[in-house]
């Protein structure tokens, strides 16, 4: 049993030892500090690392290849880079990735407003592209390079690029009806887009609630309003360095929907209009019957204006105005647009698209099916599936009584681990359903689920044929037994935190970081349960009692302690 514990607490903390390092480069807490919560100092000495930057000036809409080397064929395992000008140490301009071992991460409020590594494979150089925004300040890059986790430099400064405007009115381009890309000295309609006439004049669609696209760089916003008598006018407007798209809908699933996407692609923003079929990538349809185009980039955020006289093409093909709006950004690449980089946007109802009305998103927020997916597994496997654990592992002295045959400890485990196995079942069904596929880009996470209930699945059913307690096999049942449970337990907290990962939109990682209390939690527990059996068993108790007294009072501090972090995390997918 003590080797049981060992195993236990080695896996346990590995698995926090690698979350907590961020080797998938999700370090925007990082990213306004360049220091990587290591625990340890940056190194002083002269930094064995290059960074290279392809041009020596900027202008708005650039795309700069910025280069990190290391001298003399040294390699590194992380990094992190973003910009800063001399006048404010915030970041500015987005990064993008064209990298296989790099990807754009969020900077304090600006979206892809740094990049990092997505793996802690070790590299010896890796390429990122800046794309440089509307400003007359120059610009200098910022560098932590991670050689190892305790050997690593922070805030390298690289080169300065200086900037080719020097004030005036900020050059817009704007793409004509004909798909032609021309410069102006003024700002476009698709520049001027705010919410004036939301519920006046025009439909609007935004999040933050109220939110105007007009001053508000981070606002997601779409309007529509009816054109003479067969056109419909649609601006859009959001944060994306690839693209902002807007869908029409019979429901809220994505697929057999009609798309307008406003599309980053080599310094011009282009229209596309396609339509979906189930959860394939969408048909790009001739761009006909659409006029009056107008677009914008600036500072990290597209813009995009038109009259499309098209009818709404959807699976129903009903002739009404009524649609589910659904709004969304994600990347481009090779002039293709690629999976959404978050949940979209969703209408809670059919919208008219064509009425005076508002309707808002506060948060791209999760689908209702996706969080019941995460409640269920957290409450699988941090309180059921624990305390069944504890309870056939440290209390079939305390509890032996019999009931019904049965000793009470073996009731409450076989009820606890039945309850795990079937939770675990919906959730894992749920997520299915609701995907109605396999999540690509969702990494390991759908992976290690699905290993957990195949294991989990197969442990009951090596219960119902254990040996008699008298047989020779009864042995290897009980270790095979106990260790598969340990390894389910590892590998769930390891899914779990991957989940958390991916839904946590805190700049601080606020969900994994409570899961990673979780575990603390329970290796603590672990000890001290152990520490009472090592007493035990040395005869330190002269009193059974005192020590079934202490096993109770743990189990009962265990729980409360379980239930308290449950809640937090319940809370956290909640608001998700």
């Amino acid at each position: 049993m003590e080797n049981l514990s060992g195993y236990l607490l080695f896996c346990i903390l590995t698995v926090v030892g690698n979350v907590s390092g961020y080797p998938n480069g999700q370090v925007s807490s990082s990213c306004i500090s360049m220091q990587p919560s290591h625990g340890v100092n940056a190194q002083t000495s002269t930094p064995p690392y290059s960074i290279i930057v392809q041009k020596t000036n900027y202008s708005a809409g650039d795309n700069i290849t910025v280069t990190i080397q290391g001298n003399n064929i040294q390699t590194f395992k992380g990094f992190l880079v973003r910009t800063r000008t001399a006048s404010n140490d915030a970041p500015i301009g987005t990064f993008i990735s064209t990298d296989s071992s790099a990807q754009a991460i969020s900077c304090s409020s600006l979206l892809d407003g740094a990049a990092s590594h997505t793996s802690n494979l070790a590299k010896q150089k890796v390429e990122v592209q800046w794309l440089a925004p509307q400003s007359s300040e120059d610009v200098q890059f910022k560098v932590t390079v991670v050689q190892s986790r305790n050997i690593f430099w922070s805030s390298i400064l690289g080169p300065t690029l200086k900037s080719t405007r020097q004030g005036g009115s900020p050059n817009i381009s704007t793409t004509t009806s004909s798909g032609s890309l021309q410069t102006q000295s003024k700002p476009s309609a698709a520049d001027l887009i705010s919410r004036d006439g939301c519920s006046t004049s025009k439909f609007c669609f935004t999040s933050p609630s109220g939110c105007d696209p007009l001053s508000d760089s981070s606002c997601y916003f779409m309007s529509s309003a009816a054109v003479d008598t067969d056109g419909l006018r649609i601006e859009i407007s959001g944060p994306s360095t690839g693209y902002m798209a807007v869908g029409f809908s019979d429901d809220q699933k994505m697929g057999s929907d009609d798309i307008y996407t406003c599309l980053h692609d080599n310094g011009r923003i282009i229209i596309q209009h396609s339509y979906s079929t189930g959860r394939s990538p969408p048909t790009v349809l001739t761009l006909n019957n659409v006029d009056n185009i107008t677009t914008s980039f600036n500072n990290g955020v597209i813009k995009c204006s038109f009259i499309t006289r098209n009818q709404i093409s959807t699976q129903q093909r009903a002739f009404t105005d009524m649609y589910y709006i659904f709004l969304a950004q994600g990347p481009v690449e090779s002039g293709n647009i690629r999976i959404h980089s978050q949940i979209p946007f969703i209408t809670a109802s059919k919208v008219n698209i064509t009425g005076f009305q508002e309707s808002s998103s506060n948060s791209n927020g999760r689908p209702s099916a996706i969080k019941a997916h995460g409640a269920l597994m957290l409450i699988s496997w941090m309180t059921t599936a624990s305390i069944g654990m504890l309870i056939a592992r440290y209390f079939k002295e305390a509890a032996k009584e019999l009931v019904g045959g049965k000793a009470i400890w073996f009731q409450a485990h076989l009820s606890l681990m039945v309850l795990t196995v079937i939770t675990t079942a919906i959730a894992f069904i749920v997520a299915f359903a609701e995907v109605q596929g396999w999540s690509y880009n969702r990494g390991a996470h759908p992976v290690l689920g699905c290993i957990v209930m195949a294991l989990a699945v197969i442990q009951p059913f090596v219960a119902i044929f254990r040996p008699a307690p008298q047989s020779k096999r009864r042995p290897i049942f009980y270790w095979f037994h106990a260790l598969n449970a340990q390894v389910i337990k590892v590998l769930a907290v390891a899914t779990i935190f991957l989940g958390l990962q991916l839904i946590d939109s805190s700049s601080n990682m606020w969900l994994a970081k409570v899961m990673g209390g979780f575990v603390g939690w329970e290796v603590l527990m672990f000890i001290l349960l152990d520490t009472d059996v090592i007493c035990k068993k040395k005869e330190i108790y002269q009193e059974p009692e005192k020590t079934i007294k202490n096993e109770i009072l743990l189990l009962i501090i265990y729980v409360c302690g379980n239930l308290a972090f449950l809640i937090a995390l319940l809370v956290g997918i909640g608001q998700s």
